[in-house]
């Protein structure tokens, strides 16, 4: 049931081209997979889960739009950062002061409460302001 409405809304879809709709469409989804990975690194041998999101149905849609998120309404990388190296680069860049702190900070349960209403009026807001058809 699933499946069918998510072809209809790609079907109807005025942001996907006619010609690359068949793209977006997992032929074969599956659930998601999760694995465990264990934090060596840490007292108690905590566990971090890894999930597997490439079978899922919409995930090649959701491609997409964070695509087209990115290239018309960028977010400012002010506290982004690619990989290690770029942060190491940055640090390295960067003048430190005998009396600078270093912290690091362990973020649980990222995302975990994301608000899907205040989600949607945020991206509302933001397609607006960029004068993008929804």
């Amino acid at each position: 049931m699933f499946q069918t409405e998510f072809r209809n809304i790609i079907k109807q879809s005025k942001t996907i081209p006619r010609d690359h709709k068949w793209k977006y469409i997992n032929l074969n989804p599956s659930a998601s997979t999760v694995k465990g990975l264990i934090k060596l690194h840490k007292l108690g041998q905590h566990i971090r889960p890894v999930v597997n999101w490439r079978n899922i149905l919409t995930y090649k849609l959701s491609k997409l739009f964070t695509h087209k998120i990115n290239s018309t309404a960028p977010l400012p990388k002010t506290f982004n950062i690619k990989n290690t190296t770029e942060l190491l680069q940055n640090l390295w860049d960067t003048l430190i002061h005998p009396h600078f702190t270093f912290a690091s900070l362990d973020i649980t349960n990222l995302y975990s409460n994301i608000l899907i209403k205040e989600t949607k009026m945020i991206l509302t807001d933001t397609l607006k302001y960029y004068q993008i058809d929804q």
